[in-house]
């Protein structure tokens, strides 16, 4: 389906023109508004019920319950979205002839993403309410989770877009993103706590495992994979250990710039 976008709105503010034309796109997709709303929605909250029937709420289950958000908006909106979508706008032609508008290169590039950013918004608020008014422990450092969510989500925007130049079409996404979602489960808690050492510290150092570290500081006030006897950090505390899994993401940032503005194709045939 090719993109429409108002002429004169476009002549004004083409990024503004371009995301709004994405997000109409997006909310015409039935599917895609449902699979966007329901798994990061549902899943997390399930998780975080369920344990809750069974003890009083803990900063433990909170961690879990935006990692397992952050990994489904991330992961399954963010990332796939933006492969589908960039994916599909090459083949019927319309980023190509985007190209020859006033739009610049990193203006049609953004735009996809826009929809997905929005929606881990409007679920990261449904699923911090939820949490917190079901008594929850509040967080030690807030700031931490969504500095962990927004340089996420710039993230696994560029990695959809580097991965966009190895997909044929939108049905090939299914394949192409699999390495992708492969190291990002790496990066879970639960999977990290079950490897050898060996291989847990390579884990420590993929993009999720920064994600979910950060999560862990703003949530509880402890890195997910520290012992039991270690104390809660204050807020100046977790600002402090911080500095890794941020360092992490800013390096996987750059890696991802780069990759995208080396292999980036416009065109199916360019």
């Amino acid at each position: 389906m090719t993109t429409t976008l108002p002429a004169n709105g476009f002549r004004r503010r083409p990024l503004a023109a371009l995301a709004n034309a994405e997000w109409l796109q997006f909310r015409r997709n039935k599917t895609l508004v449902y699979m966007a709303t329901l798994n990061p929605i549902a899943v997390p909250l399930v998780t975080f019920f369920v344990l809750r029937r069974n003890a009083e709420p803990t900063a433990a289950m909170a961690t879990l319950t935006f990692e397992l958000l952050a990994l489904m908006v991330l992961v399954f909106v963010q990332y796939y979205s933006v492969l589908s979508m960039v994916t599909t706008r090459r083949g019927e032609g319309v980023l190509k002839r985007l190209r020859t508008g006033e739009a610049t290169d990193w203006q049609i590039q953004v735009a996809p993403a826009v929809p997905g950013a929005v929606m881990t918004l409007l679920c990261t608020v449904v699923v911090a309410i939820a949490v917190y008014a079901g008594g929850a422990p509040a967080p030690v450092n807030p700031l931490a989770i969504v500095v962990a969510l927004v340089l996420g989500t710039v993230l696994f925007t560029l990695l959809a877009l580097a991965t966009s130049a190895y997909t044929k079409n939108a049905e090939a996404a299914q394949i192409t993103s699999l390495p992708v979602m492969i190291v990002a489960m790496l990066g879970m808690t639960s999977i990290r706590s079950i490897l050898p050492d060996r291989m847990a510290d390579l884990a420590d150092l993929t993009p999720f495992a920064a994600v979910a570290d950060l999560i862990s500081l703003g949530a509880a006030g402890t890195l997910p994979m520290a012992a039991e006897s270690d104390a809660t950090l204050t807020f100046a505390g977790t600002v402090t250990e911080s500095g890794r899994p941020f360092a992490t993401l800013a390096v996987w940032t750059v890696l991802a710039l780069v990759l995208t503005r080396r292999s980036f194709r416009w065109d199916d045939r360019g």
